[in-house]
């Protein structure tokens, strides 16, 4: 029995490295192979934490010191502006400071991180893993998938990068790490598995298709790593699924095929230039299946193609079901968009395409969306509502831009000045201006002749904003 459970002991001692042939500890490498995984993470996490920063944001914002009881009407009509007199200096401003995680993806000073994590900031500041601290400018900021691209100096020194690993390899079950910044309590480390892909979550973001990992995810880790055993990126941990703002075993990350998107898909310009398909659609249902002939509800049913988009000059049809992307299947329409945005702009995809009873492949060639019509950017001005807004003719880029429908056509709203007519109405950019006093809205010229005879009754202006129609009525 002794003999057992010697034997027992020095079996165990091999397999964690702790007795080697010289009685020295073995020496920790980044593990290679799966079963090396289980000695430790410790020379993963000495590889990619260095990579892995805190970023601090603050924030001026104006707080009025007045009492809420003088706000109201009721007892301003016996004390007046008293209480304004508490706050003769005007609103008091003060200074919010946030916390969040990031990721250093060139050598050169490229930080990703979540948009949510920097949006409004008024200052940055990077710290790294040894306390260095870089004030960090914004690149670009994208609200279609929660990533901004942050650039620091370091000098000429070249700083610790992680790389980008494929996340179309990962697999459910396969280990991953996260590292961020949770509570503020310094980089921290948690382990887990990723428990599925390509979930749908939310309304924060137009292109959804996150990771779903168990590893802990709390308030603060936003922006920070997710990684794969072999120390690379597969993405960038965005939000949990909680009631009480902890993690309960779901959080989920930005894939890093999407994270590589973004950062390659910068322009010299400093715009984010993604490939816009122009084809519109929706997941094939059972109904639909059934009356398609198809065995199973597979692929995103086409419903329209925009003459100008890469699809119709591939030869996509309306009424095609496309199935796969470059070999990968295709569930719905989050994943079609997903798909689409995660490749290069100038590069050509091979759609799966079933026509009638047909199964065919069709080679597109993904391009921006186009900037067609021309924008003839104009400032309204003059006695009317829509003075101080300034607007431009609606094409596929500009709807793409604020996200409205770019298969309509018409005069948008992309700016308005403060204090102006228009700003007092309350229109809003993005609005699209559909009618005036009855008649249509087709182009800026059309829109500037209808507004130059200020000499109007009555003005009624149809509005398009997020999908529903407005009208509204004023008096001249």
């Amino acid at each position: 029995m002794a003999m057992r459970i010697l034997g027992l002991i020095f079996f165990i001692a091999l397999a964690t490295g702790i007795a080697t042939s010289d009685g020295n500890a073995q020496q920790r490498q980044v593990p290679e192979t799966r079963a090396q995984v289980q000695l430790s993470y410790a020379p993963l996490v000495e590889k990619a934490a260095p990579a892995v920063v805190n970023i601090y944001t603050q924030k001026i914002v104006a707080n009025r010191q007045v009492p809420p009881l003088f706000d109201d009407p009721f007892f301003r009509r016996f004390f007046g502006d008293l209480g304004f007199r508490f706050n003769r200096g005007g609103p008091r401003r003060e200074q919010q400071n946030s916390l969040g995680s990031g990721v250093i993806v060139s050598p050169e000073g490229l930080v990703v991180t979540n948009q949510h994590v920097i949006e409004g900031a008024d200052k940055i500041i990077v710290v790294l893993a040894d306390k260095r601290e870089f004030e960090a400018q914004i690149v670009v900021s994208d609200d279609k998938t929660d990533l901004s691209v942050l650039r620091v100096d370091p000098g000429g020194e070249p700083l610790p990068a992680l790389e980008i690993r494929d996340s179309d390899e990962l697999k459910v079950g396969d280990l991953v790490l996260a590292i961020g910044n949770p509570f503020g309590v310094g980089q921290t480390v948690t382990s887990g598995i990723v428990s599925a892909l390509a979930r749908a979550i939310g309304n924060d973001t137009e292109l959804k298709s996150f990771i779903q990992t168990d590893a802990a995810i709390n308030p603060g880790n936003s922006g920070g790593a997710l990684l794969s055993m072999d120390g690379k990126l597969v993405g960038i941990n965005t939000s949990i699924f909680s009631k009480s703002g902890g993690s309960h075993g779901i959080g989920f990350a930005v894939p890093s095929n999407m994270v590589r998107a973004v950062v390659y898909g910068i322009s010299e310009n400093g715009k984010l230039v993604r490939p816009w398909l122009g084809a519109i659609g929706q997941a094939v249902t059972s109904d639909i299946a059934l009356s398609l002939g198809m065995k199973r509800p597979q692929g995103v049913i086409v419903s329209q193609v925009h003459k100008s988009g890469s699809a119709a000059l591939g030869g996509l049809r309306a009424g095609d079901v496309v199935l796969a992307v470059n070999g990968h299947e295709i569930a719905g329409t989050e994943d079609l968009q997903y798909r689409v945005a995660t490749l290069p702009v100038g590069d050509r995809a091979v759609l799966r395409v079933m026509r009638g009873q047909n199964v065919l492949p069709i080679t597109v060639e993904m391009q921006p969306a186009p900037d067609t019509p021309e924008p003839d950017t104009t400032e309204l001005e003059g006695r009317n509502p829509l003075s101080g807004s300034v607007v431009a003719n609606l094409s596929p880029a500009l709807a793409e831009e604020y996200n409205i429908d770019p298969f309509g056509d018409g005069v948008v709203i992309l700016r308005i000045r403060r204090g102006g007519i228009a700003n007092r109405l309350d229109f809003r950019p993005g609005d699209i201006v559909r009618q005036i006093n009855g008649i249509g809205v087709p182009s800026v010229t059309k829109l500037e002749e209808i507004v130059r005879d200020e000499a109007k009754a009555e003005w009624r202006i149809r509005v398009e904003r997020a999908g529903q129609t407005f009208d509204f009525v004023f008096k001249g």
